[in-house]
C-alpha cells in the first residue's frame, strides 16, 4: 500500500515537473521551482531508499523557499 502512494505521488509530481517546464503554462516561479525541488527530493530519497512522499514534501518546501533564503535568486 505504501509504495502505491509514493508511485501516485512521484508520477503527480513529475507531472506538475513537466507542466512547469513548458513556457507559458502560467505557473508562478515559486510553483516552478516547488515542482522541480519536489522532483528532485523524491529521486534522491529513492536513490537513499527513504520515503519518496517525504523527500518530495521536503523537496518542494526548500524549492518555493530558495529565493526567500536567497540560495537562488533571480538574476536579471
Amino acid at each position: 500500500m505504501q509504495k502505491s502512494v509514493a508511485l501516485r505521488l512521484a508520477g503527480a509530481v513529475l507531472l506538475v515537473a513537466g507542466l512547469s517546464a513548458c513556457d507559458g503554462s502560467g505557473l508562478s516561479p515559486d510553483t516552478q521551482r516547488a515542482a522541480g525541488g519536489a522532483v528532485a527530493g523524491a529521486v534522491v530519497a529513492k536513490a537513499i531508499d527513504g520515503d519518496v512522499a517525504t523527500g518530495a514534501l521536503i523537496g518542494a518546501a526548500g524549492g518555493a523557499l530558495c529565493d526567500d533564503a536567497g540560495v537562488c535568486q533571480r538574476r536579471y
